[in-house]
């Protein structure tokens, strides 16, 4: 029987062995549900991919929902991570200077990456549209925090918009992006049309 969402925060790691153990449950979860599917995952097989025991699980991620949204999360953090690292080798003569450029380039190649397993996509996906049910994260506010900070420092760059309008722009090209991201993993349009969007979405919005 599937264990009920219990209406309570997920702790939060306090040293490197917990975070560490944290990674491992993120990982495992990203694993599963790429080979199987959002509804094919239990909590048990994901403890027992990661070596924790279930009350661990459930200590930092309450529901299955909550999990596969940190999961999101946690993609989109390691996709900057190594974007970061390429972009540091690349000579300072190649890299993008124009902000909207840089913002349709970064949240293209997210769409691609997270579109590279479409079972683990539709999981993080499905997930969010439990939110309303269920205690987890809003979806945007999960992604605001993983990607929103980045494109806020690249409008900011830009220059010629106060703090709130960068703030209010940062969250229309959130918006945008999952709402394609989602018409695009549900076909409804396809990924060269979504990519088009995303740059018509990144050039209007951030050159205002």
């Amino acid at each position: 029987m599937a264990r009920p969402v219990e209406a309570r925060p997920a702790a939060a790691p306090m040293s490197i062995r917990q975070a560490a153990r944290q990674v491992r449950i993120l990982r495992a979860a990203s694993e599963l549900g790429a080979r199987e599917g959002l509804a094919s995952v239990q909590m048990h097989d994901v403890a027992k991919e990661a070596g924790v025991a279930i009350a661990t699980l459930y200590r930092y991620f309450p529901s299955k929902p909550y999990l596969f949204l940190s999961v999101l999360e946690w993609h989109i953090e390691q996709f900057l991570g190594d974007r970061d690292r390429d972009r540091d080798r690349e000579p300072v003569t190649a890299r993008t200077t124009d902000p909207a450029t840089e913002v349709a380039d970064i949240l293209v190649a997210l769409t691609g990456k997270l579109l590279g397993s479409r079972l683990l996509a539709s999981a993080v996906a499905v997930s969010s549209f439990t939110e309303y049910a269920t205690d987890v994260p809003a979806r945007i506010d999960i992604v605001e925090r993983a990607l929103g900070q980045r494109l806020l420092r690249l409008l900011a760059r830009r220059g010629g918009a106060d703090a709130a309008t960068c703030r209010s722009r940062t969250r229309l090209l959130v918006y945008g992006w999952w709402g394609l991201f989602v018409a695009v993993l549900t076909e409804e349009i396809s990924p060269e049309q979504g990519a088009a969007d995303l740059r018509l979405a990144a050039r209007l919005i951030v050159t205002g």
